[in-house]
Formats: C-alpha cells, sequence, structure tokens
C-alpha cells in the first residue's frame, strides 16, 4: 500500500488536488483535519463536500462525520484510526489487474489530505503516541518557566522525545514534558504500531503569501454568505454549549462570541480574516518543520494538480496505472 498525502494551508486547494487524484486512480481519500471527524461542523471547518460529490461515482471519503460535536477526537484515536482504515482498504480493495468496478477502490494506494500536519506526522513517521491524561497542577509549574528553558529541560530529559517535538511550539514542548514526567511513575501506555506495511509520499501546496490572503479572505467571504454564522446559531439551539464551541475552533468561537454580543459582526470578521491568516503561516511553518525532521516534502507550486503529482510519482518509479 502507497499513501499519497497532500497536505498545506487552509485554502490552498488541497482537496480539490486530492479528490482530483483520487478519481483518476480510483483510489478513496483519507481526511487528516482535527475538527472535520465532527458531525454538523461544516461550514466552519471548510469541509468542501462538494469537491468530493461533483465526480460520479462520489469520490469515496474516510474519517469525515464520524463523531457528534459533544465528543473529543485525540491526536492517538486519528492516528489508529487511519491505520485501521488502510488496512481495511488493503484488504477489502481491488489490485491493479483485477480493477474494473468503480464503486470498489483499490488495494495499493491510497490518499490523504488535510492541513493538519501534526495528525499527519504521526502516521507517516509511525509515532509511538502515549495516552497520557493532562496534568493541570504541573502544566501550571511549566507554564511560568520560557520557552528557552522549557526547550532546554525537554532536550535533557528526554532527548528522544525532543529530536520528534515541533520545538517552536510552546503547546506541544509543555505536553512533551508532561508525558516525561508521567512515564517517571511507571509504565506508559502506547499507541500501536500499524499491522499494515505502507509507503507514503508527501506533497504540500505552497503559494505566495499575498495570493493565499486573498484566497482565505474569498473563501472567508463564501462561507459567511452560505450560512456559517447561521449554522453555529443552529448548534447553539440544538442544545451544544457555547463553551463547548470555542472549543472547536476560532471561526466557531469567534462566531459564538458575536451571538452572544460580546462583539459586533464587523469586528468578527476582521478578528476571524486575522486569524485564518495567522493559522495558515503556522500551518505552513510545521510543514516545513517535517522536512526540517527528515520527512522529504515534495512542493506544489500555482497551478500544480493531479498530473504534477503523478509525474513526481512516476519519476520515482512509482506508478499506479
Amino acid at each position: 500500500m502507497h499513501l499519497i498525502v497532500i497536505g498545506g494551508p487552509t485554502a490552498s486547494g488541497k482537496t480539490s488536488i486530492a479528490t482530483s487524484l483520487a478519481q483518476q486512480l480510483n483510489a478513496d481519500v483519507i481526511s487528516a483535519d482535527s475538527r472535520q471527524v465532527y458531525r454538523g461542523l461544516d461550514l466552519g471547518t471548510g469541509k468542501d463536500l462538494k469537491e468530493f460529490t461533483k465526480f460520479n461515482p462520489p469520490i469515496r471519503h474516510h474519517l469525515i462525520d464520524i463523531l457528534d460535536v459533544e465528543g473529543v477526537y485525540s491526536l492517538i484515536q486519528f492516528q489508529q484510526d487511519c491505520y485501521r482504515v488502510l488496512k481495511e482498504l488493503a484488504e477489502k480493495g481491488l489490485g491493479r489487474k483485477e480493477r474494473k468496478e468503480k464503486s470498489i477502490g483499490r488495494s495499493d494506494v491510497a490518499v490523504m489530505v488535510g492541513g493538519s500536519g501534526m495528525y499527519v506526522e504521526s502516521v507517516l513517521r509511525r509515532y509511538r503516541i502515549a495516552n497520557v491524561p493532562e496534568n493541570p497542577e504541573y502544566r501550571a509549574t511549566l507554564l511560568e518557566k520560557s520557552h528557552e528553558d522549557l526547550e532546554h529541560e525537554l532536550r535533557v530529559n528526554d532527548p528522544e522525545q525532543a529530536a520528534r517535538t515541533d520545538l517552536s511550539s510552546r503547546k506541544r514542548i509543555v505536553r512533551a514534558l508532561e508525558i516525561w514526567d508521567y512515564a517517571q511513575s511507571g509504565r506508559v501506555p502506547f499507541s500501536a504500531l500499524p499491522e499494515l506495511d505502507f509507503s507514503s509520499t508527501l506533497f504540500v501546496t505552497l503559494w505566495d503569501r499575498a495570493e493565499l490572503r486573498i484566497r482565505i479572505n474569498l473563501r472567508l467571504e463564501d462561507r459567511l454568505r452560505s450560512g456559517m454564522v447561521e449554522e453555529v446559531s443552529g448548534l447553539l439551539k440544538r442544545g451544544v454549549k457555547a463553551d463547548r464551541l470555542r472549543l472547536l475552533g476560532m471561526e466557531y468561537r469567534e462566531i459564538t462570541d458575536y451571538l452572544a454580543g460580546v462583539k459586533t459582526y464587523d469586528t468578527m470578521v476582521e478578528d476571524l480574516r486575522h486569524q485564518i491568516h495567522l493559522l495558515a503561516k503556522r500551518q505552513e511553518t510545521y510543514f516545513r518543520g517535517m522536512e526540517k525532521r527528515g520527512v522529504p516534502v515534495h512542493w506544489l507550486r500555482k497551478g500544480d494538480g493531479a498530473e504534477a503529482i503523478l509525474k513526481v510519482l512516476s519519476m520515482m518509479g512509482l506508478s499506479f496505472a
């Protein structure tokens, strides 16, 4: 099984490329998005389901709409779910020679797409993820320290974990130290490695920063016109707590505050636009960090699509005709 991964910042056209590629290969798509797993979070998470249904038959997809919004979905759950899906595809899909029925996918290749870099990296690098609960008291002591002191502490206490951690993120350093501290008390339960042996190739969309900002602004306007505020209002009327919505990302936090009268509509839109720009920058930084941590990245420039990916794969000796 070979996994073709398409990552990149929000509004960079990842899903369109992924579905076009999947259609050409008759492959399934696995979503690597930390919020699209939730049912009812559609416009706010940018599910772009129309990209899957514009083909006949529609593109088969996985790990979208699998959990109620009240549930909690973690990195370790995603990793294990992804490995499960890959194993099922390998066992149930069709091989190259026998692939005739378009309603059934293939067993030798799948496509993953998403902007949650940590989700992607956990799968590609086969991380053993510690199933460790948060320790509020220990976290409080760590958060009193500087970024530099935290990084030094992690390097000294657990150099192996430090090598796998995005050290530009204070939050992730704190989590790594929390896991290290928990491990001092005894055995730490880790996620299971995949039973399926698979290879992978990572492609990441890369846009000029100014052009991406324009795309983000246009996409936000389209989502608002399409009813993103009404989506959040409907969730609140359904009984989803405001505090829960605020934890589900900037769109749900900002719109919930607007509906609660905390800020005006125009202020909400401007704050949201600014935060999405920052998110895109963080996403691009994360994927660049993956490259520095040893994951080969093939960058997709403006205009590159499925054909560019297939060309790269062919040059690597990988053919999925």
